[in-house]
């Protein structure tokens, strides 16, 4: 969600406006002191284009800005408990604040509970620039399934002239999981299931993609819902197994070696009473 600064200006000939045609996000979901955790990296390439206008209407438009000199303020939903939150744009740290902690009303509504914003500032806005946005927090349990959501409010950055935005997901779980669902979940609550891809390997990982296109209606929230499988490695089987296995065969050893001592001591005892 984009808010731009205001030049004062009285008709302005040219509008800029910023476009993202598509971003890349990474989950790694793993266990952390007995807790489930997301761990999130976004990737965010933006350009910026300017266009000549005649219609004063688009300078009411909160997308559009009117100098190259305007700065952007960035407001981001952040799921509660998020901690070590890193914001860059290209390879510059920016400085970020609590955007509802001082605009109380300004929270990101969702079908898992309202979530806080954080808010930072960039300034100049260059022609083409990348935001990386990293942030982790707790996996909460919803009617029985750990669920992951993520803000797909692609709006503001869809015009008459970049009509199209995709959102490219890989969630990469170090943890055996089951019932794995994903949906899109709009402001409705009205949900549309998402085809994705399933890589394994030392942990498996979740690809899928979601499209956003200007004036039509958007799909609304990324929703992910899963359990974790609660049977044993096969791996740790294995190994019982086998040091189950050795057990068995060193005391079939012992065994036999005192049968052959005692068969060898009776036999001796029976010869001397013989002599």
């Amino acid at each position: 969600m984009l808010e731009f600064a205001k030049v004062a200006n009285a008709e302005p000939a040219v509008v800029y406006f910023v476009e993202m045609p598509e971003e890349h996000i990474e989950y790694t979901v793993c266990w952390v002191n007995g807790s489930l955790w997301a761990k999130v990296d976004g990737t965010y390439p933006m350009n910026k284009f300017g266009i000549e206008i005649q219609n004063q209407s688009y300078t009411n438009d909160s997308r559009w800005f009117t100098s190259e000199g305007d700065a952007i303020v960035m407001a981001y939903p952040t799921p509660p408990g998020t901690t070590n939150i890193s914001i860059k744009m290209d390879e510059t740290e920016l400085d970020w604040s609590n955007y509802t902690q001082t605009v109380p009303e300004a929270v990101h509504y969702t079908a898992i509970g309202d979530w806080p914003m954080i808010a930072c500032t960039i300034h100049p806005v260059r022609d083409q620039f990348t935001l990386k946005i990293h942030y982790e927090h707790p996996i909460t349990q919803n009617n029985g399934f750990y669920t992951i959501l993520y803000d797909l409010n692609i709006s503001p950055y869809l015009s008459p002239w970049s009509n199209k935005s995709a959102a490219h997901f890989n969630i990469t779980f170090e943890s055996d999981i089951t019932e794995l669902q994903a949906v899109t979940i709009a402001a409705d609550e009205t949900t549309m299931p998402v085809e994705y891809t399933v890589k394994n390997g030392t942990t498996q990982t979740v690809s899928l993609q979601v499209v956003s296109k200007y004036a039509q209606p958007l799909p609304g929230d990324l929703l992910i819902t899963f359990n974790e499988e609660k049977e044993p490695k096969q791996t740790n089987s294995v190994l019982g197994a086998s040091l189950l296995t050795g057990q068995s065969f060193s005391i079939v050893v012992v065994a036999g070696i005192m049968i052959v001592v005692l068969a060898g001591y009776l036999f001796l005892k029976h010869k001397k009473r013989r002599a």
